[in-house]
């Protein structure tokens, strides 16, 4: 069974910072984009960031460019979401994405994780 669990959200100010995991099993995710999504309360599900196979690329929404960065490490089966700068506008949930192909520019990820909550406070 293939899982995606995300951790290390929660209530943070705002001008602060948080690192999001995401704990892959159940199938290997190395030669695969990886990818982050966020959904706020009210609103549809968006697109944060995505991260090559190798690490060597990454791309990212114009909304959280210059304060967000996405790494990973497939010896750990993680992928991991540095925040800083973080503003009341980011808080969302905040879900791993597993096997991101882009689609016609639209980034459709065959697995998701449960989402973690993440809230900034100003």
């Amino acid at each position: 069974q293939v899982q995606l669990v995300e951790s290390g959200g929660g209530l943070v100010q705002a001008g602060g910072s948080l690192r999001l995991s995401c704990l892959t099993s159940g199938r290997t995710f190395s030669n695969r984009a990886m990818g982050w999504f966020r959904q706020a309360p009210g609103k549809e599900r968006e697109f944060v960031g995505s991260i090559s196979p190798d690490g060597d690329n990454t791309y990212y929404a114009e909304s959280v460019k210059g304060r967000f960065t996405i790494s990973r490490d497939n010896a750990k089966n993680s992928v991991y979401l540095h925040m800083n700068s973080l503003k009341p506008e980011d808080t969302a949930v905040y879900y791993c994405a597993g096997n991101v192909i882009w689609n016609r520019g639209v980034p459709a990820p065959a697995y998701w994780g449960q989402g973690t909550q993440v809230t900034v406070s100003s």
